[in-house]
């Protein structure tokens, strides 16, 4: 018995018919009629009456057409875990995260993941949430951490982390006395060095100091992450980043809970796409990784278990 006469008696059995069976299987009608015959040699006893065209199951057929159709799914089965085996041995994974998860989260969860899948190929791609949304929209990316839920339907988001943002300034800025706590409206007089357009942070404080019914004054504008980040240090301004990018170079203020300057990284898919094995282990190692708080850096906490 062959896996193949298996497939052309499932045919036959569902299209009570050898020249329709024969189309749906892709094959010549005398070799689907050949195998049958052989199937039905191999068992000792016929499996189809056939009378002047019309073609049922004998009490044979019956019996093993559950028993063939069990057989023909379980081998799909097999095939389809092998084939995801050696996926995890060769796939690629292309994940977008913001530039601050990046060097604060991703390091040291993408190293472990490394570690226990060493033949999956991760490409990274560094942006802001704008562009990360719109390039996995695209199907340029396969995972993305975004820094705030999308808005496009074809996406799909979970919650992991909730960050809080700060300002950094040069330890002589006036900003640098205003207090341990800051309220938006103290930023009214700083001069803001400030992210390029697609950046979630940049829009979170603009927004934020409108609502405090003032516009702010950007001494420069249209950085990245790391140019910002000089930038301040070179005493052209302050800036409002996540707090896990501060580090030790800065004066770091924090802002009054009630400022409400936080931001929620969620971790996005595309809805439509069936994603890959070695997809599912990335997605799923980082909401694990998340879930582990204690191995969080500071500034971040998860959200991925319901606090």
């Amino acid at each position: 018995m062959q896996f193949q006469q298996l497939a052309y008696f499932v045919a036959v059995a569902e299209q009570r018919h050898f020249t329709r069976a024969a189309e749906q299987v892709r094959v010549a009608q005398p070799s689907l009629s050949q195998q049958i015959r052989a199937l039905e040699h191999d068992l000792g006893a016929p499996l189809f009456h056939r009378i002047r065209g019309n073609v049922t199951l004998t009490e044979a057929g019956e019996t093993l057409l559950p028993i063939a159709r069990r057989i023909l799914a379980e081998t799909e089965t097999a095939h389809r875990a092998i084939r995801e085996l050696d996926e995890l041995d060769r796939g690629r994974v292309r994940l977008g995260a913001p530039p601050s998860l990046c060097t604060g989260l991703l390091p040291a969860m993408l190293a472990a993941f490394r570690r226990r899948y060493p033949g999956i190929q991760l490409e990274l791609h560094e942006s802001g949430s704008g562009d990360l949304r719109e390039r996995l929209s695209e199907g340029a990316l396969d995972l993305a951490l975004l820094a705030s839920a999308p808005a496009d339907p074809h996406l799909a988001a979970t919650p992991l982390l909730l960050e809080e943002l700060v300002v950094v300034s040069p330890p002589d800025a006036p900003i640098a006395h205003a207090g341990p706590r800051l309220g938006i409206r103290e930023l009214a007089e700083v001069p803001l060095v400030m992210f390029r357009r697609g950046y979630d942070v940049r829009e979170a404080t603009v927004n934020a100091c409108r609502t405090a019914g003032f516009e702010p004054s950007f001494a420069i504008e249209g950085g990245e992450m790391d140019a910002v980040l000089e930038l301040v240090r070179a005493g052209l301004g302050a800036a409002v980043v996540p707090s896990t990018v501060a580090g030790d170079r800065f004066l770091m203020t924090r802002f009054a809970p009630e400022a409400g300057m936080t931001r929620v990284v969620q971790l996005a898919v595309r809805r439509e796409v069936d994603p890959t094995r070695a997809v599912r282990a990335l997605r799923d190692a980082i909401v694990g990784f998340v879930a582990d708080r204690k191995r969080l850096p500071v500034g971040l906490v998860s959200l991925v278990d319901g606090h």
